[in-house]
């Protein structure tokens, strides 16, 4: 999360807005309220709406394309081009959910909100995905410690773990497919993970 925002009020103009986005090389920032509390999120496609509409004239087409968009061609401010209510997510929640959301909803950026839904800061895909940098050695000694012993019950230290550019591959003993499973399950959820490959049965 980077907690140093670029937001702006529902007064912002567009003029302001547009020389913003320019000068902080930003594709988009947060709209708040007096308090602080996140109501929408402005976004360089919201302000090129005006443009292309302005381009390409009062054709039937044109109109038919931005029938949704009418409001935010005639937008001056903030509130008036924002995108609302905005997709954000909490604090504590956890780096997979933030990935499941930008996917779903076609986000680049997700405002991070308190309970109160006061920003917080921002989660962009870079620092989604920045938990792929994380060193194989990191990734394998958080499974052997965390991972495998709420599964597998004492001794397990037959059960080879190996992690090569994110992919972990598990080989060792027979287990049951109940376990197996419960293992490359949890495998999958432990953070810099690529992919995992099941070598035990």
């Amino acid at each position: 999360m980077t907690t140093s925002v670029v937001a702006v009020r529902r007064d912002a103009s567009f003029k302001e807005m547009a020389a913003m986005l320019g000068s902080r090389r930003i594709s988009a920032f947060p709209v708040i309220d007096n308090s602080g509390k996140v109501i929408g999120v402005v976004s360089e496609s919201d302000l090129l709406v005006k443009e292309a509409v302005q381009a390409e004239g009062s054709s039937l087409l044109a109109a038919l394309r931005h029938i949704r968009e009418d409001d935010k061609v005639t937008g001056i401010t903030a509130g008036e081009l924002m995108t609302a209510p905005a997709i954000t997510v909490g604090p504590d929640a956890p780096v997979e959910e933030a990935a499941r959301i930008m996917y779903d909803r076609r986000v680049k950026r997700l405002p991070v909100v308190n309970v109160s839904g006061r920003l917080l800061g921002i989660v962009s895909r870079v620092d989604v995905l920045a938990v792929f940098d994380r060193p194989d050695g990191e990734i394998r000694d958080e499974i052997i410690r965390a991972v495998l012993p709420g599964i597998v019950p004492k001794p397990w230290h037959d059960l080879k773990v190996a992690v090569r550019d994110g992919v972990v591959t598990i080989s060792g003993s027979s287990l049951s497919e109940q376990t197996t499973r419960a293992i490359t399950d949890a495998v999958r959820h432990v953070q810099g993970v690529v992919g995992v490959r099941d070598r035990l049965r």
